[in-house]
């Protein structure tokens, strides 16, 4: 392991974001570069309101909304949402159609207010499988939204991890054909530059509502030294206090990547020159 990894993980942020955190008893030096969220409960919170399944996925896009406002203002710099997984292409046709629908009309309506709070709009997902609507509309949004230096907040649509995982091992295998690579040349670093969040940093943190206990198919390959926290809140009523919770309790942890409290601490204090070294 590359142990100047370790000091990587600092997130500049501007003063006012910085008094924002220690308002609300979060340590700005510990924040979160990256959050990862599984959105899940949307049909539970409807069924158990005796409304429609849909209306669950219609209240999540406020829930939605108030989390990427609140990641902006904390200074988080990328939030990761698992919005429609490769596996829910299986649900019942109508929903599937509904949810499609319902991508398309937020993304419509939310395009203007990211570009006010500075968030730029990305997806990690096979979008060659969206219909064409929610597809047009999307590329419109990261094209009005590249110009936002904030906020970066990336959708997993049509989204799975072992289908990242196994598009990356057929491209390396495509370039081993051509002799472009040999197995010897084959390391971490190579097979993450082919998956789809090859331009963000691992998550630091993965969030799930809904009570279950698992990472349902979602960044497999990025989320291995990710802290977990799973809340039985469902989507729609997760709320910012509990944000805030989940958020501490992932500075109170101590991430030491297979390596000692001592290790950790030697490299994370050492001054620039020493880190450097380190390599």
């Amino acid at each position: 392991m590359n142990l100047a990894f370790v000091a990587q993980h600092v997130t500049i942020m501007t003063d006012s974001k910085k008094q924002y955190c220690i308002e609300h008893n979060i340590d700005p030096s510990r924040l979160p570069r990256h959050v990862a969220i599984i959105m899940d409960g949307n049909g539970r919170w409807a069924i158990s309101r005796n409304l429609p399944r849909h209306e669950g996925h219609v209240e999540g896009v406020t829930t939605v909304r108030r989390i990427t406002e609140e990641s902006s203002r904390l200074g988080i710099e990328y939030l990761t949402l698992y919005t429609f997984s490769t596996e829910n292409w299986n649900r019942p046709a109508d929903e599937v159609e509904a949810l499609m629908h319902l991508i398309s009309i937020a993304i419509e309506r939310e395009t203007p207010d990211l570009i006010k709070n500075n968030v730029r709009l990305t997806m990690i997902g096979d979008i060659d499988r969206l219909p064409a609507e929610p597809r047009r509309r999307l590329e419109g949004c990261f094209e009005a939204t590249a110009h936002c230096t904030g906020l970066v907040l990336c959708l997993a649509i049509s989204y799975s991890a072992r289908w990242e995982i196994t598009r990356a091992a057929r491209k390396l295998a495509q370039m081993a054909q051509r002799g472009e690579i040999d197995s010897i040349s084959i390391t971490d670093e190579l097979f993450a530059s082919h998956l789809t969040t090859n331009q963000m940093p691992d998550p630091d943190l993965l969030i799930r509502t809904g009570g279950d206990c698992r990472v349902s198919n979602y960044l497999l390959w990025q989320i291995a030294y990710s802290e977990l926290c799973f809340t039985s809140t469902f989507w729609p009523d997760y709320s910012i206090e509990e944000y805030h919770r989940d958020i501490r309790q992932y500075t109170g942890s101590e991430r030491r990547y297979g390596l000692t409290s001592q290790q950790i601490h030697d490299i994370t204090t050492a001054p620039p020159a020493s880190q450097e070294e380190i390599k």
